[in-house]
Formats: C-alpha cells, sequence, structure tokens
C-alpha cells in the first residue's frame, strides 16, 4: 500500500495552488540527494514561475510561509532557485509504514476500465528460449504491479499457430521426416516434442538454404493451414497444440500465468479479418499495388504509415500477400481491434489447460463457447509487450487504428518493447556452438532459431535448478528432500527473473551463465536472502525469549522515545531504513508509471543492501535498551514485509531457508 504521506503532499499543494494563484498544477516530488535537505522535494514551482512571469525562489518562500500546516510534516524549507524541501514528522511516518507493510493489494473497483496486457507470444513451433523468458519476466511483473495498484488486468498470450514458422516445421515434418498427421500426433506426447521441433526448424532452414525454390513448399503448407484444409492443416494444429502446451508448463516453472490463449486460426476462421479488411478498404486505408515486386500485394498507404512513396512497397507494410495469404501485421490489426471491443465480432472460448492450482486456461475456438467462459476483450487500455524490433510493425497497427478513426484507441494502444537477449561467446561456444572468428571477437552473439542457437529456456532452468540443489544439499542436508527441491527452485526462479528485470528495458541483456548462477551482488539470492536473515532474528527471539510480543514490538516503544532515536543526527541512519523501507508504496507507483519493472528490482536490492548493513551494525537480539531493541525489531519487521511485498511483485518467492 502507499504511504498516505506521498498523496497528502501532492494534495496539500495543488490545493493551495489552486486557492492562491488560480492555476491547476501536476505537483511532482522526489526524494532529494542527502537527508540533510529533507525527505520530499517538489520542483513544482519552476513550473510556477513560468506560468506566474515571478522567481521561482520569491513563489517558494510564499507557499512555505503560507501553506500551512501538513499532517506528516514537520516544516518546509526552501532550497537553490525554488525547490519546496519538506521534512517528515519521523515518529508518525514509521508507524504508518508499519500499519500499512504487508497489507492486501488494492482490489478493482466493479467495473473498472479494463487494461489488457499481451505478453509472451512464442511461436509455436519449438521450444521456448531465453529471449522469450524475458518477455513473459517482464509482462507478468507489470501485470502483478497493475494489479498490485487496483487496475483490472486480463492476460492473453497471443498463439500465431497459422504463421511462416509452424508452416516450416510442417514442411520439415511432411518432407524432410516424411511422416503422415498420425505419426506427428504420436510424437507430440513425448515430454520434449518442442526440442525436437528446436532441431527440425534448424533443419529446414539448411533444407531451404541448399534450394531457393523449395521455399514453395513453406507457401504451399501455408495456404494450406491457413485454409485449415488436408492433411499439412491437421499436422499444423496438432504441432501448434502440443508446443504451447510445453510453452505452458516452462512458464509455469518461471510462475507466469495466463488468462486467454487467442489464436490466430480464430482470427481467420471467424472472418475477424475479413470484417477488419473490409473496413481498411472502406476507409481508403490500404490500397493494391498493381506493379513493381510487390504486384498483387495490398498495403498500408504512405499516408498512414509515415513514409515516403519509395518505401511503399516495403515488406513491412504488406497487409495481404499477392498470393492472398495475410501477414502478421494484418492479422494484428483484426485482433487489436478486437481487444478493443471494435471489430462487432468475437470469438468462442474453450478450455484449453489449466494452472497448477486448478484455474482454466482458456483459448479462443471456431467452435460452440464452453458455457461458463467468462468475457474476454472490450479492454480500455492495451499493453502489447514485444521486443523493440517489432517497433515499426506494430506503428503500423496504431496506423491501422487511426485510418478507422479511431484516435483515443491508438493512443492507449502502447507498444511494451523491449531489448533482445543475446548470448556472451563463452556462454555460446561452453553450449557447443561453432562461432566464426568475428563472432568470438564480439561482445555478444544473437541467438537465431532458424540457425538453433540460443539458451533453451527449460535447459537453462535445469541447470540453475541443479546448481541451486547441490548448494541447498551442502548447507541443509537434514531437511526433507522435498523442502530442499522446493528451496532450491525458489532460489533458481529468483536469480533468473532478477537477472531479467534488474536491467531497463531499453538495455540489451548479455547473457552469461556465471553471472546469472552468481548469489553475490546485484541478484535475487542476495535480497531473498535478506528477508530469510530479517526472519531468522525472530526465529531466535522466538527461542530465547518465548514471552517476547515480536508481532507487536512497536506497542514496547512510546512515541517520545521513538522520536528520540529517530531524530537527526544520532538517529539519521534508522531513520534513513525506515524511510527506504517505507516509500514501497512510491516506488511502485514510479515503476508503474515509467512501466519500468527495473526501477522495483533496483529498489529491492537497495532495501535489501541497506538492510544488511544494519543487520551487521546493529546487535539486536542482545541490545539491552528494551525501547532501541523494540525499535530495532520494528525496523525489521518493516524491511522483511516490505521486501516480501516488493519480490512478490517480481515474480520471486521469498523462501524460509537458505
Amino acid at each position: 500500500m502507499y504511504h498516505p504521506i506521498d498523496k497528502r503532499i501532492r494534495e496539500a499543494l495543488r490545493a493551495y495552488i489552486l486557492e492562491k494563484y488560480g492555476l491547476e498544477s501536476a505537483v511532482v516530488t522526489e526524494r532529494p540527494p542527502r537527508l540533510e535537505m529533507g525527505e520530499v522535494a517538489s520542483p513544482v514551482c519552476f513550473d510556477l514561475a513560468k506560468r506566474l512571469k515571478r522567481a521561482p525562489r520569491q513563489i517558494a518562500q510564499e507557499i512555505a510561509s503560507s501553506i500551512g500546516p501538513i499532517e506528516g510534516v514537520a516544516r518546509i524549507e526552501i532550497a537553490g532557485a525554488g525547490y519546496l524541501n519538506l521534512f517528515l514528522e519521523r515518529t508518525q511516518f514509521l508507524r504508518q509504514a508499519m500499519a500499512l507493510a504487508g497489507g492486501e493489494a488494492a482490489a478493482a473497483a466493479d467495473g473498472a476500465p479494463k487494461v489488457i496486457v499481451e505478453h509472451t507470444n512464442i511461436n509455436p513451433n519449438k521450444a521456448a528460449h531465453i529471449g522469450h523468458l524475458r518477455n513473459a519476466a517482464l509482462g507478468d511483473s507489470f501485470v502483478r504491479l497493475l494489479r498490485y495498484t487496483g487496475r483490472r488486468v486480463e492476460v492473453q498470450n497471443y498463439i500465431d499457430n497459422t504463421g511462416v514458422q509452424v508452416a516450416d516445421v510442417v514442411v520439415g515434418f511432411h518432407h524432410l521426416e516424411k511422416k503422415t498427421p498420425a505419426e506427428v500426433q504420436a510424437l507430440s506426447a513425448a515430454p520434449r516434442f518442442d526440442y525436437l521441433c528446436w532441431d527440425l526448424y534448424a533443419r529446414v532452414t539448411q533444407f531451404y538454404e541448399e534450394d531457393k525454390s523449395r521455399t514453395s513448399l513453406r507457401a504451399d503448407a501455408l495456404k494450406s493451414i491457413e485454409e485449415n484444409h488436408g492433411d499439412l492443416a491437421k499436422m499444423a494444429t496438432c504441432v501448434a497444440d502440443a508446443v504451447v502446451r510445453r510453452h505452458l508448463r516452462t512458464m509455469e516453472r518461471m510462475q507466469v500465468g495466463y488468462d486467454l490463449l487467442p489464436r490466430e486460426s480464430e482470427i481467420l476462421r471467424l472472418k475477424f479479418w475479413e470484417k477488419a479488411f473490409a473496413l481498411l478498404k472502406e476507409r481508403n486505408a490500404i490500397q493494391l499495388v498493381s506493379t513493381g515486386k510487390n504486384a498483387g500485394c495490398w498495403v498500408m498507404r504512405a499516408a498512414d504509415t509515415g513514409e515516403s512513396e519509395e518505401d511503399q512497397n516495403a515488406a513491412a507494410k504488406i497487409i495481404v500477400r499477392s498470393n492472398g495469404t495475410v501477414t502478421y501485421v494484418g492479422k494484428d490489426i483484426a485482433y487489436q481491434l478486437w481487444k478493443f471491443g471494435l471489430l462487432g465480432l468475437d470469438f468462442h472460448y474453450r478450455r484449453f489447460d489449466q494452472t497448477p492450482d486448478g484455474r482454466p486456461i482458456w483459448a479462443t475456438s471456431a467452435e460452440e463457447s464452453d458455457p461458463d467462459a467468462p468475457a474476454f476483450g472490450r479492454g480500455w487500455e492495451v499493453f502489447n509487450v514485444i521486443d523493440s524490433r517489432q517497433a515499426y510493425l506494430q506503428g503500423v497497427v496504431v496506423a491501422g487504428l487511426r485510418a478507422l478513426g479511431y484516435e483515443d484507441e491508438a493512443r492507449r494502444s502502447i507498444h511494451f518493447s523491449y531489448e533482445m537477449v543475446a548470448l556472451s561467446p563463452r556462454s555460446a561456444m561452453a553450449m557447443g556452438y561453432v562461432l566464426s572468428p568475428e563472432e568470438e571477437k564480439r561482445s555478444y552473439v544473437e541467438m537465431s532459431g532458424r540457425r538453433g542457437l540460443g539458451v533453451k529456456a527449460d535447459d537453462l532452468l535445469d541447470r540453475l535448478e541443479t546448481s541451486c540443489r547441490a548448494e541447498v544439499d551442502a548447507r541443509h542436508p537434514a531437511l526433507p528432500a522435498n523442502e530442499r527441491t522446493g528451496m532450491a527452485h525458489a532460489i533458481a526462479i529468483g536469480a533468473l527473473r532478477y537477472f531479467l528485470l534488474k536491467y531497463t528495458r531499453s538495455a540489451v541483456i548479455t547473457f552469461d551463465f556465471a553471472e546469472a548462477l552468481s548469489f553475490e551482488g546485484e541478484t535475487g539470492p542476495y535480497c531473498q536472502y535478506a528477508v530469510v536473515r530479517a526472519r531468522n532474528i525472530f526465529r531466535k527471539l522466538a527461542t530465547q525469549e518465548a514471552g517476547y510480543p515480536s508481532e507487536k514490538a512497536g506497542a514496547i516503544v512510546d512515541d517520545a522515545a521513538l522520536g528520540k532515536m529517530l531524530a537527526a543526527p544520532a538517529g539519521d541512519d534508522l531513520w534513513d531504513l525506515a524511510l527506504l523501507a517505507g516509500s514501497l508504496g512510491a516506488t511502485i507507483a514510479g515503476a508503474v508509471q515509467a512501466q519500468e519493472p527495473a526501477v522495483l528490482a533496483k529498489y529491492a536490492f537497495q532495501l535489501a543492501q541497506a538492510f544488511n548493513l544494519f543487520y551487521h551494525k546493529h546487535r539486536i537480539l542482545s541490545e539491552e535498551d528494551l525501547q532501541k531493541k523494540a525499535l530495532l525489531l520494528m525496523l525489521a519487521q518493516l524491511v522483511e514485509r516490505q521486501l516480501v511485498t516488493a519480490l512478490g511483485l517480481l515474480g520471486i518467492e521469498s523462501p524460509e531457508k537458505m
């Protein structure tokens, strides 16, 4: 939950500015660089200075002297050319932070606008790799953040089961392996069918490279799949469904789940694309090319994409190919229209799978819906978690919305982009990949599904869990095996998710096994261990002083003693920890506003780091001053609760032992 002081300060400043100057103002607050400058600062006077044509410091002095008391604020000072620096009532802040820590997330209001977050979106033609895990971790953590702040969220994982990648695997089974649909169906029950498809996909790429004319086999397969006719279409359905189930199992290991699997096949079979195509032609948003290499193709008009006429025929803007098949971007325009409830059509829905706790995972269907299927789509805002290399295509989708007159929805259609995950040359070679001398010198090597170059997600998770299990076995040999397995899993997932989330979305991640497996420095296990360390304090306390009211340590300290112990300068180190721990709500709000889970990951590490310094500096259980001991226990309890919440929003479990 948010600490109430954050809201009170902004509301008090906003109300005063409106009353005094007759101006509506967006009040921004931040933390000053040094504690002696206060706990909250606002640059609002600089914005007012431009509008009032007055010096910002003069306005700041006016506000500070006449705004009156703000609950929880001890005093206001002026800094620099016009900053308002606010000093908080330390005792009140800590008491309120303790009362809120570990509380329930904000509940979504009945009828609240729905946010749709689409993430993961792995082509169902091969095993998931480390790059897909970054997408899933980012999307899942953002969903957790949105839900924690009271947003109503629907999670979708789009399944491109009629695309080129699936067609290539079908070509492999039919033309290289000489398999029938029944034989592929039997193979699909194998535990690692997605691995088999991974290798076959790379072989098909080589098959095409040996004879370029063979790509006509892909076109034939693609047409059969889109028309849902013949053995190749049956094979494609079998491959895609089996691989999707393998992906779901992989994502379960990462604590990632979904509400709906919208499938591309239903966009075609339920005539979503035909409806969107008719609308685009009616609004003159697309045109048929009559000459050049893309003759016979329908393309997005240059005026809508912002491109010159010379670029009109670029492949990225093709909506319908000359053979009549629809490109990804064409189908995605139809899908985006449906997400916003603008298409006038809906899917049918069937249970496809279920989560470990028994919650159904729904998939779109062309058949009649299950009678208890919930309502999907009709979102107010849509986030598409797709890597930055797809930025242009996402722009074309938004251009399609605008061309159809949906300006508001276009603004609320957000490309939640991120950079790729690459391999360090050392990791690539350790996995047996042969690199050219030029690739060996690079800082990273791009993964390629067509070359079979990449770290399969399950291989990575297996390797992490094996490493963690060895460490857990060494530290806790007496624990039951199932407990050690669960602990190793929690640590492994914590290490991987933190590794994927600590970088900002705009950063390329160079994956290296040694770094990912490290438990030192800015890592998930470091943050998890801070929680374990805090909990150990209370375990020891329960053993040493069975009657000590650890859950109500704050009741032992009176406000006068608390204020004295937290007062500057002697109490600054304790206050600094209290302030950081009590700032979780503001950090969550910042992460949501910036659409950046890395903000919360950085906070969790900083809080764990600050707590470890506190732990080594103070002898909590042997402290003889009972009032100070109670304060130290309050802080340990506050940090433990806030870290558990922060890590949970990152999808990281806090184990009891490590």
